[in-house]
């Protein structure tokens, strides 16, 4: 995922029943790492394949999920589903997860961000 420019948050397997959580961001409060930790548990319990969550160069979130080729139980429809209701549920988390990546990583001054909400 580096030469995208893009850096992995969190992630869950469900071939491997893992749950990554990238190192680099122990620092956020351990509220949002378990919400971050149930959103992708869940989502490979019910969609199947590898789902994670990411950080775009421009500080922007992506929820990606991919499946092996051989794996006919994924269901892309309900992955579809699932990433639509997460997108829309937790849009606020998300959007904080944006500013905090802007803040602490590309160090930008968020502050201008924060008035205009």
């Amino acid at each position: 995922m580096e030469e995208t420019g893009q850096v992995v948050l969190c992630g869950a397997n469900s071939y491997e029943q893992k749950y990554f959580f990238n190192p680099d961001f122990k620092m956020l409060p351990q509220s949002v790492q378990d919400e971050l930790h149930i959103i992708c548990v869940l989502f490979t319990e019910e969609a199947g394949g590898i789902f994670t969550i990411l950080f775009e160069p421009d500080g922007g979130v992506t929820l990606e999920t991919q499946a092996a080729e051989e794996d006919y139980l994924y269901d892309e429809v309900s992955a579809g589903l699932l990433l639509g209701e997460i997108r829309r549920k937790r849009k606020e988390l998300l959007e904080s997860l944006s500013l905090y990546y802007r803040a602490a990583v590309l160090k930008e001054d968020v502050g201008g961000l924060l008035e205009e909400e």
